[in-house]
């Protein structure tokens, strides 16, 4: 299901994880959901009324089956550059193989079997860059490439997995699903202090905000 967020923010719910379609200075796709949410993804972005091949820009939270794996499957109409965290990005294009020492990095190499690698050009995202109307913040934990993107401008967080939804309330990216727990609250604290007030708050999974953005995430960040 679609549904339009803000007159330029749409949530896409896919299976088990949200992606995004933001209307910045150019249209760009916020993560991407499965390898199975191809056709959901499409008929979703075709109801807006746009078309894959409109896309100009994809943002990726991190690297996960369940935020890369369509990537690869909209392609040719989707030729668009990726933005991604440096480590993030080269599990993304197969550089680097996610590590069995570490019960997250083992999952993702279990569920990788399942992941095309996309052939999009890939551009490496560094902690303060600008990309449209976002500022890229590095907040590690959940993977150690993890980043999150706020606009000021259009008052919105797209949060990924630092954070889930649960009751209105965010939480921190539990144990099973992170490479390290304490990264994950360092991270926290350390957007809610870093970044601008922002409305809407959009994570990968749960309901994103439509308000309060900002205060949910320091409330989060105190406790």
């Amino acid at each position: 299901m679609v549904s339009r967020l803000t007159d330029s923010v749409w949530q896409f719910e896919l299976r088990g994880a949200n992606a995004y379609l933001v209307d910045d200075d150019v249209l760009t796709l916020v993560d991407a959901g499965t390898p199975f949410d191809e056709e959901t993804l499409r008929s979703e972005i075709d109801e807006i009324g746009v078309a894959v091949s409109d896309i100009e820009r994809v943002l990726l939270t991190h690297y996960d089956f369940d935020h890369v794996g369509t990537l690869a499957a909209l392609e040719p109409e989707l030729d668009a550059p990726v933005y991604v965290g440096a480590y993030d990005g080269a599990l993304l294009t197969g550089e680097l193989s996610p590590p069995l020492t570490n019960h997250k990095g083992a999952l993702q190499r279990a569920l990788g079997a399942f992941v095309t690698t996309p052939s999009l050009a890939v551009q490496i995202v560094e902690d303060g860059d600008q990309i449209g109307s976002f500022t890229a913040y590095h907040t590690p934990g959940h993977s150690p490439g993890h980043y999150t993107y706020v606009s000021a401008d259009l008052s919105v967080g797209l949060l990924g997995d630092l954070v889930t939804e649960s009751g209105g309330r965010l939480e921190p990216s539990s144990w099973l699903m992170s490479y390290d727990t304490g990264r994950v609250r360092d991270s926290i604290r350390s957007l809610a202090e870093r970044a601008p007030e922002f409305e809407v708050a959009c994570m990968g999974h749960g309901t994103p905000l439509v308000s309060g953005g900002s205060d949910a995430l320091r409330s989060t960040a105190s406790r």
